[in-house]
């Protein structure tokens, strides 16, 4: 090679290193994990403009029946989950959660060819996306809280997240090119087969913690365990520890806020036609993505190494409250929309990253089976308990944007001070890292004792 390539290439890895903290030895795992969340990404939004599509045949009923099931079908799946985890090597369960979820979307398709009237099935594949958009998110940072150290997670989620931030930009551009040229029911099986992309990848990545991450237990590689346990172990340890009930919290609260923020976007929106709402919701969705990708690759790794977890996990909310407070005195469309990309792009590129950080300090086994309890059914509880109360304030009571902008910056206020809580609490238990936590049958945190 010349001296020029290698001057060249020294060049790239000094200007990624400066702008992201990432390390020479940690770049070829940072870069085929965010080509892993970047495909993920892509194929789920390819899925969705077809899930949303087929809503629109439906009335506001029968959605809000099917957003209710969807709550104990999260249940029911993290269950099951569970009994996976306890049965399938570690160094297996990632790959074959993405396999499964493809394998039931080409299922889908294949269904929707050969039955003439198939409405049951679409609210069916309805239900199973959206129950996709939460599990397959959760279950990448899963993996990659067992990948990376505590360390190297303040410094390499942000970039990562970046990964699904452009993969949440292209999955809707192909899906609109193929709709228009080929037609929508291609992208089910295409987003199927592009979902098994990322299985070489992930076994790859197994290989690179060992070898040059150097992140692989020192006496066993857990790669070739198994993560016992009952299968509904996942809710017993959820129940048990403070710290996930604290996750839990923080999550519900912000479940609250995005379901205060949707309504009032909704009724704002009512007075323009349809082409313009998709117009501005388009408009909304691309500055929300940039600005993510921005805070990814620049802002959230020197967030959490110099402000530290405290602040970095309450700064979105306590932006927020004051946000809120704002809109409260200036219920008009604009300041909602102000307000809709600074919540969705300092979730997405901060408040999110940071968050999946706090699930590097427990166990394994409670990555992989009390974390999908926290992400998909606290989150889906979230939604169907905030989606009611709302609609009973609102059109129940009769309160209008000004009120509920208020309480809304109240339940900000509140979700801000849980995040400054949660930081302090992954700071003394990221203190103890090198003394492991024992769990309740005394065991080493992180370590499989069966």
């Amino acid at each position: 090679m010349s001296n020029s390539s290698i001057n060249e290439q020294s060049s790239w890895a000094a200007l990624i290193k400066s702008a992201a903290l990432i390390e020479q030895k940690e770049l070829k795992s940072v870069v085929l994990s965010f080509l892993a969340v970047f495909i993920l990404m892509a194929a789920y939004y390819m899925l969705r403009p077809v899930r949303d599509a087929m809503a629109s045949d439906w009335s506001n009923t029968e959605i809000s029946v099917l957003w209710n099931i969807q709550f104990f079908l999260s249940l029911v799946v993290v269950a099951i989950y569970g009994a996976a985890v306890s049965r399938i090597k570690f160094r297996y369960l990632v790959p074959a959660v993405y396999g499964f979820f493809s394998l039931s979307f080409i299922s889908f398709f294949l269904g929707g060819s050969l039955i003439s009237d198939p409405v049951l099935l679409d609210k069916g594949f309805y239900l199973w996306v959206s129950l996709f958009s939460l599990f397959h998110l959760s279950v990448f940072w899963s993996f990659m809280a067992d990948l990376f150290s505590r360390e190297q997670s303040k410094r390499l989620f942000g970039i990562i997240t970046v990964g699904a931030s452009a993969g949440a930009i292209l999955g809707p551009l192909i899906a609109s090119i193929v709709a228009q040229t080929v037609g929508a029911n291609v992208l089910m099986p295409a987003a199927a087969l592009i979902m098994l992309i990322p299985l070489p990848i992930i076994f790859y990545l197994q290989h690179l913690k060992r070898v040059e991450l150097d992140n692989g237990k020192l006496a066993v590689d857990p790669s070739t365990l198994k993560i016992g346990g009952n299968p509904l172990e996942g809710f017993k340890q959820f129940f048990s520890s403070p710290f996930l009930i604290g996750i839990a919290v923080f999550i519900l609260l912000y479940t609250a806020i995005s379901s205060f923020a949707y309504f009032e976007q909704t009724n704002l929106l009512r007075a323009f036609d349809r082409d313009q709402r998709t117009q501005i919701l388009a408009n909304l969705a691309l500055v929300v993505n940039v600005l993510t990708f921005a805070l990814g690759f620049f802002a959230t790794s020197r967030l959490t190494t110099r402000l530290g977890m405290p602040i970095t996990l309450a700064l979105v909310p306590a932006f927020m409250c004051a946000a809120l407070l704002v809109l409260a005195f200036a219920p008009i469309l604009t300041v909602l929309l102000a307000l809709q990309v600074a919540r969705q792009a300092g979730n997405y590129g901060i408040t999110r990253p940071a968050r999946e950080m706090l699930f590097t300090c427990i166990s394994q086994e409670s990555r992989f089976k009390a974390k999908p309890v926290v992400d998909v059914v606290i989150y889906r509880g979230g939604d169907a308990v905030w989606s009611s109360a709302f609609a009973l304030l609102t059109d129940g009571i009769g309160f209008g944007i000004a009120a509920m902008a208020a309480i809304g910056a109240g339940l900000a206020a509140v979700w801000a001070a849980t995040g400054f809580a949660l930081g302090s609490w992954f700071n003394k238990r990221d203190k103890s890292a090198d003394k492991p936590l024992p769990t309740e049958d005394g065991s080493v945190a992180g370590m499989n004792t069966t």
